[in-house]
């Protein structure tokens, strides 16, 4: 028997990316949120409290000869936050605009549409094409 053929890892890769973006970009700005609270425990009197004392042995290393991982938590942190603001975000107004489009009863407002909701489709999971595609064998359309 044919054993079935894989598909190749750069083409399964950014399908998982595609079909997890509101995940990935919430753990994106997660990880911009963690990177600027451990430079603000660094450089204000916030280290000086006990239990915040231990990650600061983990990440200002300069009291053994050690590098000083907050200097660069300040700069990429407020960055990686603004990434993951953003992908947020364009998830978020996309979802809200495709949902919007989806709910046209006529058929020729939809075609007006079908545009803009391709464009959107972009932003959005595989999981919202098929919607898509189910939505345009419902009303005929071919294109």
């Amino acid at each position: 028997m044919a054993e079935a053929e894989r598909a190749p890892i750069g083409r399964s890769l950014r399908y998982f990316l595609r079909a997890q973006r509101f995940p990935l970009s919430i753990v994106v700005l997660a990880v911009g949120i963690l990177l600027a609270f451990f430079a603000l425990l660094d450089f204000t009197p916030l280290s000086q409290i006990p239990s915040f004392h231990a990650i600061n042995q983990v990440t200002d290393q300069t009291a053994a000869g050690g590098p000083n991982y907050d200097l660069a938590f300040v700069l990429a942190g407020p960055l990686i936050i603004i990434v993951g603001a953003y992908l947020v975000g364009a998830y978020y107004l996309a979802r809200r605009r495709f949902e919007h489009l989806m709910l046209s009863r006529s058929k020729a407002e939809f075609l007006r549409n079908l545009p803009e909701i391709e464009e959107i489709l972009w932003d959005l999971t595989p999981a919202d094409e098929a919607r898509y595609t189910e939505r345009k064998s419902e009303l005929r359309i071919r294109r």
